[in-house]
């Protein structure tokens, strides 16, 4: 599809997204903001002002099914506000040229405001910078791409990494009884995401010597691919006796390796991660066949792109700006203790989605298609 027709095509759904969208679990904005704004209208967010503008999604890479919820809930997020004129969406395709000229390309297209997922890090920024200077409200948002606010880009909305981290540390000391060994698997090469949490980990497990990362520190590459984790996956078990636990940031790509440890005649260990149905519903199988493992979930957090996009919209439309930039983190499930949820497989939903997602289920099975 082309750029002119995927925009007509994501215009054409704002209308219906907005209808059908549930509530949003950020802030809308509120009373208090880090900068001055007002609404556009009582009728909309405060984060929504009344200046009309043009806003572009570049995302780094957009093929799997966390980024296809995660970019739902942003353009959910968007039809909330008519001060949006248009809105365009760039997929990097996990290629750090592709992603740079997709920023370049939104600017040149006058653009007004631009959230980046920005997956190559410090590799966009020079790309960042060149918006911002133009005057292009720019927001990376999730993974850190370095730089200042204020002086390379205008915002950067985060989540603190490290405290996932530092809870799958807390579940593994838990689970293991203080003493196994942990394969580690994170996204693509040096990302700050994947850093941020083995840190946290760390921060936990260097009091508890008898629990061991095995495989490649700080992670092992995965670039979040179904494929290439199964890749991964198969040659630990290869090379690894033992392996106790699993730590990573992407489940449902985990739960599609379930059959390396089938083939490898091994059990399936503890895991610690993001929610993902289809992980859940693999482990209730699990369970049910007389394999059980442990399993430790933190939110996915898909709606994190929906505070990037109010950020964005308030700083281009005049709006109310958030006053709190860090999106929590928080645990979700714990087939231990139960809490706060125990582990839930929805068959309402496809196994792709993730039940800690803000969107209805039909926009969440819609976006999966």
């Amino acid at each position: 599809m082309s750029p002119q027709s995927l925009r007509r095509s994501l215009l054409a759904g704002l209308a219906s997204l907005a209808l059908v969208t549930t509530a949003c679990t950020v802030d809308d904005g509120g009373s208090t903001s880090a900068e001055g704004g007002k609404p556009a209208n009582a009728n909309v967010p405060a984060w929504c002002g009344s200046k009309q503008v043009t806003l572009g999604l570049a995302d780094g890479f957009g093929d799997n099914n966390w980024r296809k919820v995660t970019t739902a809930e942003a353009k959910a997020e968007v039809a909330k506000c008519p001060s949006v004129t248009s809105f365009t969406y760039t997929d990097g395709q996990g290629n750090t040229q592709k992603a740079i000229s997709d920023i370049q390309g939104l600017v040149a297209k006058g653009t007004q405001a631009i959230v980046v997922f920005p997956d190559a890090g410090q590799a966009v920024l020079p790309a960042l910078r060149s918006a911002y200077k133009a005057g292009v409200v720019t927001v990376p948002y999730r993974v850190n791409p370095g730089g200042t606010p204020g002086q390379d880009y205008d915002a950067f909305v985060s989540t603190n990494f490290e405290q996932a981290g530092v809870l799958w540390g807390q579940w593994l000391v838990k689970a293991l009884g203080g003493k196994g060994k942990v394969l580690n698997l994170g996204g693509p090469a040096a990302n700050s995401q994947s850093l941020d949490e083995y840190k946290g980990m760390q921060s936990v497990l260097k009091d508890h010597p008898g629990i061991q990362f095995v495989g490649n520190t700080p992670y092992e590459v995965t670039n979040w691919d179904a494929a290439q984790t199964q890749r991964v996956i198969t040659a630990a078990l290869a090379k690894n006796p033992e392996i106790d636990a699993i730590t990573t940031d992407f489940g449902a790509a985990l739960a599609s390796s379930f059959s390396a440890f089938t083939s490898a005649g091994r059990k399936i260990p503890a895991i610690a991660t993001e929610d993902a149905n289809q992980l859940a519903c693999n482990w209730q199988q699990q369970k049910d066949a007389g394999n059980p493992f442990q399993l430790f979930t933190v939110s996915s957090q898909n709606a994190m792109s929906r505070l990037a996009i109010d950020v964005a919209v308030a700083k281009a439309t005049g709006g109310v700006v958030p006053k709190d930039l860090v999106y929590p983190q928080s645990a979700f499930e714990d087939s231990i203790s139960g809490q706060p949820h125990p582990v839930t497989c929805d068959k309402e939903l496809p196994s792709d989605a993730f039940v800690s997602s803000s969107l209805s289920k039909a926009d969440q099975t819609a976006a999966l298609k």
